[in-house]
């Protein structure tokens, strides 16, 4: 197997917190160590575990944990995004937008989960 940027569960997190990151930047400045430090550090930490458990993928109990990390904070960048739209910092396109593709990164963390073989 390639070059971790090849994951496809990568690529879809990476580009979700590369939105989720333009968008914030028009959050307020009161929320600048509340909720918009909160909301892009669980996104890219849904990246950061993606990678760490694709190194050490030899090791299926590591490769498991680390996608199990990634999962979590996953699930962490949706209560955030709920805030967010609750608050009003997101239109409802927005939301819905990123919502779908949050869900669909948490099928890709879910399917390497279920499938370590397949990338070891």
């Amino acid at each position: 197997m390639g070059d971790y940027r090849t994951l496809f569960a990568y690529q879809k997190a990476f580009s979700l917190a590369m939105k989720i990151y333009q968008v914030s930047k028009r959050f307020p400045n009161e929320e600048r160590y509340g909720l918009t430090a909160q909301i892009r550090r669980s996104s890219r930490s849904v990246c950061a575990n993606i990678v760490e458990a694709y190194k050490r993928r030899k090791y299926k109990n590591y490769f498991i944990s680390k996608l199990n990390d990634s999962e979590t904070e996953n699930a962490e960048t949706q209560v955030w995004l709920d805030f967010a739209i609750t608050c009003k910092y997101l239109s409802q396109i927005e939301y819905d937008e990123f919502k779908s593709e949050n869900d669909e990164v948490a099928k890709l963390v879910l399917f390497m989960l279920n499938h370590p073989e397949k990338f070891s």
